[in-house]
């Protein structure tokens, strides 16, 4: 290995070091307590390490939630793997959503809720949030009736994001949470775009 391809590696290393260290510390005690100054320490290099591979917090965040991304894109690769059709595959889709979003909430946050500078539905969106989408799109394409499917699993994807947010947030009282999963699935595998 020459010394260009070791410099290389460990400077990857250090990448995900730095976003696996910014994770734990949002999944054990939020976002706020993410600071360079506490990542420094985590990782045991120095701050202006950090500043070598990320400008700031932002970045940072952004880097978390790609990988948040590729993440959610498995698990719900993962839900509809047997070729779930109709409200099977809304319904799998639905519950893998929600699962995830409430298994990772200092994730989700950064994939949605923080300030990442990561353009949605742009030419120069990352990968890792296009295969996302795409998942959604070959699953739920052909359920979307007379409507666009790309703006239909917009609409359905986003209709679920208002569920786990306002349910997290408390606005929404979690104890009927299954039961308003059961209508948002029924509503749009029933009446897909046609309604």
């Amino acid at each position: 290995m020459s010394l260009q391809e070791r410099k290389e590696r460990e400077r990857a290393h250090r990448h995900q070091l730095i976003v696996a260290a910014a994770r734990e510390l949002a999944e054990a005690h939020g976002w706020d307590a993410v600071t360079t100054r506490r990542l420094s320490e985590r990782i045991e290099y120095s701050q202006p390490v950090l500043y070598s591979h990320f400008r700031g917090k932002r970045e940072i965040v952004g880097a978390v939630a790609l990988e948040g991304f590729a993440e959610l894109t498995a698990t719900m690769r993962e839900a509809v793997a047997n070729g779930p059709e109709g409200r099977a595959a809304v319904a799998a889709l639905a519950d893998a959503y929600v699962d995830f979003a409430e298994r990772n909430p200092a994730l989700y946050d950064a994939m949605f809720l923080l300030d990442t500078g990561l353009p949605f539905a742009d030419e120069a969106t990352p990968v890792p949030l296009r295969e996302g989408f795409e998942t959604l799109l070959d699953t739920l394409g052909d359920i979307a009736g007379s409507a666009d499917p790309a703006l239909f699993v917009e609409i359905f994807w986003s209709a679920l994001h208002g569920l786990v947010s306002l349910t997290r947030s408390g606005r929404l009282p979690r104890q009927e949470a299954s039961r308003r999963l059961d209508v948002l699935v029924d509503r749009f595998a029933e009446r897909g775009g046609d309604g």
